[in-house]
């Protein structure tokens, strides 16, 4: 009988590395590492271990301290360890005096991203886009990426742009970039003749954190089927839908989603994308509400928005997920004060409506809870914009 050859690709195994500096507490750092390692897995590797050490800054050469690189550099040699991945930026002396020291393949938090986004483009618009961020970011870091001749082959962070002799390659980055800088000009100038094109009819725009169901939620209204998947970045390319409630028309978008610390190329690079929030009516900002740091990821979103200028529009708070979402009951007798991890639903729904002055709705898009008040509001929040845009079309909202 012939033997049987295993043809499965074996998953690389990476180590993940978080400084906790000072204002920043060990639970802050340690979530932060657990959307790292969703990142890790979002790109087809397994995270085995976490190391993290106190310090007021990352170190200027190694990022951690030479006692706790000597743990690290022990663990990758015992463990066969393939990537070494930081949750910071590191700088380009930083990845090759830690290539030096631990002998694998070294990553940071933006590099990853841009892996995970070189994956996730599937039209052309998307890939350039990536290509250009890729390529930005490469440039100052090309001293490094000849360390290791074995780079040639393939695996996470080596995706997308090529290696060839360094003194040249600055050169035909430098030509590629402004390249694929006047290609995204000629793509914007498309993509905002497109939008001229749709006339003058109310925009709206789903945006929030990576993740948060977005997509679920432009399938649920438009009854459509946009790729979602329970993956950081499922989708980069926006999706436009033409939506009709109770005969009143508007158009929605699903644009990609945001995160802390996404790297400043990629805003860039994305700006055309990020041009559909930013020319949008009416933002539905979609918020995970069973995630145990919602509130970070709120800030994030906002910060993000404000970034790029869109942050002033009328918008609508949609906390998704309720179904997904749980707490932990108090004892009677316990006297410490309520965190949110012990409010119940109903409790965090009172202190969220009087908290926000923007119109709130707790659903969940995949249960399909609360829907048609959702759909209610985005009408009344529709309407408004509508009867100023056109003030003879009264009777449309009476048929």
């Amino acid at each position: 009988m012939p033997k049987l050859i295993d043809t499965t690709i074996k998953k690389e195994s990476a180590i993940l590395i978080g400084v906790i500096s000072r204002n920043e507490s060990e639970d802050l750092i340690r979530e932060h590492l657990d959307e790292l390692a969703f990142l890790v897995d979002t790109a087809g590797a397994v995270s085995n271990k976490r190391f993290t050490q106190k310090l007021n800054l990352p170190d200027s050469r190694t990022y951690v301290g030479k006692g706790k690189l000597e743990d690290i550099k022990y663990y990758v040699n015992e463990n066969n360890i393939d990537l070494a991945i930081f949750d910071d930026e590191l700088s380009p002396s930083q990845f090759r005096n830690l290539e030096k020291i631990l002998k694998c393949r070294i990553l940071d938090r933006n590099n990853l991203i841009l892996d995970i986004f070189a994956t996730r483009a599937r039209t052309a618009h998307a890939k350039t886009q990536v290509e250009l961020a890729q390529y930005q970011y490469l440039l100052p870091r090309l001293t490094r990426m000849w360390t290791h001749l074995e780079r040639q082959r393939g695996g996470i962070g080596l995706r997308g742009p090529g290696e060839t002799e360094i003194e040249t390659d600055r050169r035909i980055i430098r030509d590629r970039i402004a390249l694929l800088k006047k290609k995204l000009v000629k793509i914007d100038k498309q993509k905002s003749t497109q939008r001229r094109n749709r006339g003058k009819m109310v925009q709206v725009a789903l945006v929030g954190y990576t993740n948060v169901g977005k997509s679920t939620v432009m399938n649920m209204l438009s009854k459509s089927n946009v790729f979602a998947e329970n993956k950081l970045f499922a989708t980069l390319d926006t999706t436009v839908r033409k939506i009709v409630i109770e005969n009143l028309p508007f158009l929605i978008s699903d644009t990609v989603g945001f995160i802390r610390k996404l790297p400043h190329d990629l805003v860039e690079s994305f700006k055309s994308t990020l041009d559909e929030v930013r020319e949008s009516d009416i933002l539905i900002h979609i918020v995970d509400i069973s995630h145990p740091e919602f509130e970070d990821q709120i800030s994030v979103v906002q910060e993000t928005l404000a970034e790029i200028d869109a942050n002033n529009k009328s918008t609508i708070l949609l906390f998704n997920k309720i179904d997904a979402y749980r707490f932990i009951e108090k004892e009677p007798d316990d006297l410490t004060p309520a965190t949110k991890e012990n409010l119940s639903l109903e409790e965090l729904k009172k202190t969220w409506m009087a908290k926000s002055d923007i119109p709130t709705l707790f659903i969940s898009a995949v249960k399909k809870q609360n829907i048609e008040e959702f759909k209610k509001m985005l009408y009344e929040e529709v309407k408004k914009i509508h009867a100023i845009r056109y003030p003879y079309n009264d009777f449309l909202y009476n048929v």
